[in-house]
């Protein structure tokens, strides 16, 4: 079987364990005759299973009772619509933290319901780093600050997040959800679509703090109400079960290395060798990322030029590296190592991109 190094901003890759779990299982699903895929989700296998990855997942966050995890459809794009459909009240303001291009999504989407304030932006200097705490400006009286942790596309990340005080902070952190230890009390809600760090495409994981959820707006249709699936477990229509029961792997796989202490060492370990190659190049290398807010989930850069960065990407495709082109919208190059890529692979590509300076 051909492998290659799978740099893929999402869907993206899986750890090989819960891959080769799921091989295992496929066809027969812990001798009851068929696929997990073919199981009525209220039955007694798929409740275990929804059930355990919800307790899991509010394990390696520290989180107990008061807060429930909800498997929802429709990704973190939906999101950013859910959000203000079920907090934003007319006569109320949200806040939002502009970070890059999935926070110009979110902010775009909420807009569309209702008040939406800027409360910082780094779109000066093309979202280079996160904003500073004196930088923050709230307003008057917000319902809830929105950040996003993480942005793929530019390759920014808050090393440390803001404090709010009482005001609730809603987090869409799909793309490095689970890869560090953080507080997750200070969070009203966080949600983040499976495909980066948590599972297979087609299924998003909701932490919600159950008094928070008690405001929301109640004159919504029913699939749009957060306290619908809270209620039901996320079994109110048929869920994505197979990327649920998929989830529920990774998350037994990351708690099986020791949770997030030990997941925050090994993202560490695996992006300093690319970064080092990068601040060691001379500009041959230009990171996107200001040091202080580079991310530890993808690492965007450019080349000195627009030929010789294309002779890159062919050469790394070449080499088995693939989806190591950066966004349509930026160009350049990204290389996503979410929690599932070994450190191994990172290795391999920061010692391509020393042979590649040295040749060209």
């Amino acid at each position: 079987m051909n492998t290659v190094i799978n740099f893929n901003a999402g869907p993206a890759m899986l750890p090989r364990p819960v891959l080769e779990r799921v091989q295992a299982e496929l066809l027969d699903y812990h001798g009851h005759g068929m696929s997990i895929m073919e199981f009525s989700h209220r039955s007694k296998q798929f409740e275990e299973i929804n059930h355990r990855a919800e307790a899991t997942f509010k394990k390696l966050l520290g989180l107990g009772d008061g807060y429930r995890v909800l498997f929802l459809q429709g990704g973190a794009s939906f999101q950013f619509a859910m959000v203000p459909l079920n907090f934003l009240a007319p006569g109320r303001t949200a806040d939002y933290l502009m970070t890059g291009s999935w926070a110009d999504k979110a902010l775009e989407e909420a807009r569309l319901l209702g008040d939406a304030h800027v409360a910082a932006s780094t779109k000066e200097g093309g979202h280079r780093r996160v904003p500073r705490a004196e930088e923050i400006q709230l307003s008057s009286n917000p319902v809830y600050v929105h950040l996003t942790s993480n942005e793929t596309i530019q390759g920014t990340q808050y090393a440390e997040f803001p404090e709010f005080g009482d005001v609730a902070v809603v987090a869409d952190m799909s793309s490095d959800v689970l890869s560090r230890p953080f507080d997750a009390s200070k969070f009203s809600l966080i949600y983040a679509g499976a495909q980066k760090n948590l599972g297979p495409s087609g299924v998003a994981a909701v932490l919600i703090r159950e008094s928070f959820m008690e405001g929301a707006n109640k004159g919504l249709p029913t699939m749009l109400r957060y306290s619908t699936h809270a209620k039901n477990d996320s079994l109110y229509n048929t869920p994505p079960t197979f990327g649920v029961y998929v989830m529920d792997l990774v998350l037994q796989w990351i708690d099986g290395l020791g949770g997030l202490a030990a997941m925050a060492e090994r993202n560490r370990r695996k992006a300093a060798p690319i970064y080092e190659v990068i601040d060691q190049s001379g500009g041959f290398y230009k990171g996107h990322a200001e040091p202080d807010s580079r991310s530890l989930m993808n690492v965007t850069f450019r080349l000195v030029d627009e030929a010789l960065e294309k002779r890159f990407l062919a050469e790394a495709q070449a080499a088995g590296m693939v989806g190591l082109p950066g966004h349509r919208s930026v160009g350049g190059v990204r290389a996503s190592i979410y929690n599932a890529m070994p450190p191994e692979s990172c290795q391999a590509l920061a010692d391509f991109m020393k042979d590649f300076q040295n040749k060209a």
